[in-house]
């Protein structure tokens, strides 16, 4: 088993790895996977494999400068759903009272409260005054 080990880690050494982006193929083919039991259709299969054959494909990749852009452009793009995945109890009961900024020198994310009108934020880590309207 230590032979085998040992071999997966010098084949991985300098490639990518499992990032944000291939995990969420994975999580998303996983989920068509299961409605593809229920539902039969050999579009969603299509689309399953294709997910899988992407998400190794970035697992595997060599070109890891490429493949952390594609992830960090997929975080920009996630982030202002993120924390209606990741919690969506609070992130509904917080969306209601409270405004969420992004630092825009450190893109540290901020909670402040709604309805204050124009106000300056100083951000707690680069400590940053930036203007937003609540």
């Amino acid at each position: 088993m230590d032979n085998f080990k040992g071999k997966l880690e010098e084949f991985m050494r300098g490639r990518n790895g499992a990032d944000e982006l291939g995990v969420a193929c994975l999580e998303l083919a996983v989920i068509l996977a299961i409605i593809n039991i229920f539902a039969g259709n050999g579009v969603i299969y299509v689309i399953t494999l294709a997910l899988l054959a992407y998400a190794i494909f970035r697992m595997v990749s060599t070109n890891v400068n490429q493949r952390r852009r594609e992830s960090m452009a997929f975080a920009e793009k996630l982030g202002p759903v993120r924390p209606w995945i990741s919690n969506p109890a609070a992130a509904y009961k917080n969306a209601r009272t409270y405004k969420h900024a992004t630092c825009p020198n450190c893109h540290q994310r901020v909670r402040v409260p709604r309805g204050k009108g124009h106000i300056r934020i100083t951000c707690p880590r680069c400590k940053q005054k930036f203007d937003l309207h609540s």
